[in-house]
């Protein structure tokens, strides 16, 4: 079933610029998640769990009130199938990110992570076409990694890394997991209407995301609730924007951004997570910082060029 109707219109420069925007709202997760733990003490799998109610209410909602229920149920229920893979792919990636993070610091899983989804979907298509990649998608490839790197290392941002190996380990298979569902979803988008395919994509999550991020938070002894008001205001940001709205923007982008430009185009996000830093906390903007961030940038102008709409399967 396919209720697309906004899918032919913009071109590959639209879509890029949807996901782009999904990139950008993600850059706010970290500093956001930074800002509760220091209001509330909350913890990262406490927070977690309550952005994913959020999102899961706020879908509900748009669901009910554009008296769209029983066809977005209907429609959901058709491809149950991709639903379920690419929503538990999208709590897998999130979950192992955190404990990448946990294990290994902000830095080298940012990197190995966001850098890994390129890559493996480069592989994956060569493979799949029985040929080598052309020179223009290696080259967007390189210069994305690259900038990530000097961006992610040379940006101003020092974490420590106390388990090096289990942290890389997991953020391989964050950046697997984020891979995978980026690459299935991409014909989802095709069948589905986009607020169908967030809210059911984004409700599997959560029924993994909020049990797992409670028991988390109640086997470590840490807190489930907090007084300060602020720290709610931002979980719901958190959940509405960063969850909810950042997926719809990424799977509308889909319908006309092959997968593989896709995670490139997200990218965006830790060049965001750097400048918000720099604004915001005052932390200074390295040269190789600077740098890095223009050639992600040129990388995804790249894409604009290059990028064919994927074709539904």
């Amino acid at each position: 079933m396919s209720t697309n109707e906004d899918s032919t219109t913009g071109g590959p420069w639209r879509g890029l610029a949807s996901v782009c925007l999904a990139g950008i709202i993600w850059g706010t997760i970290g500093p956001g998640a930074q800002v509760v733990h220091d209001r509330s003490g909350l913890s990262t799998p406490t927070v977690t769990a309550y952005r994913a109610i959020a999102a899961v209410v706020v879908l509900s909602l748009g669901v009910v009130l554009s008296g769209r229920r029983a066809a977005a149920g209907t429609a959901a229920l058709e491809e149950w199938r991709r639903v379920i893979v690419v929503g538990a792919l999208t709590a897998a990636f999130q979950f192992l990110f955190f404990v990448a993070v946990v294990y290994t610091g902000v830095s080298i899983t940012t990197v190995v992570s966001l850098g890994f989804a390129p890559v493996l979907l480069l592989v994956l298509g060569s493979v799949q076409q029985r040929r080598l990649p052309d020179g223009s998608r290696a080259f967007t490839v390189v210069a994305a990694l690259l900038g990530l790197l000097l961006v992610t290392f040379g940006g101003g941002l020092n974490y420590s890394t106390p388990h090096p190996l289990w942290g890389v380990l997991a953020a391989l298979g964050s950046g697997a997991a984020y891979a995978f569902a980026t690459e299935i979803a991409s014909p989802l988008s095709q069948r589905l209407d986009t607020l169908t395919m967030t809210a059911a994509t984004i409700g599997v999550s959560a029924l993994v995301l909020v049990p797992t991020g409670l028991a988390i938070t109640g086997l470590r002894g840490d807190a489930f609730m907090t007084s300060d008001a602020f720290s709610w205001l931002v979980i719901g940001y958190l959940g509405v924007f960063t969850l909810a709205i950042a997926y719809a923007l990424l799977f509308t982008g889909l319908r006309s951004t092959p997968s593989s430009a896709a995670v490139i185009a997200t990218l965006l996000e830790p060049v965001t997570a750097v400048l918000i830093a720099v604004t915001l906390l005052g932390e200074r903007l390295s040269v190789a910082g600077m740098v890095g961030s223009l050639l992600i940038v040129a990388a995804i102008t790249s894409l604009g060029r290059t990028s064919e709409k994927p074709t539904p399967q």
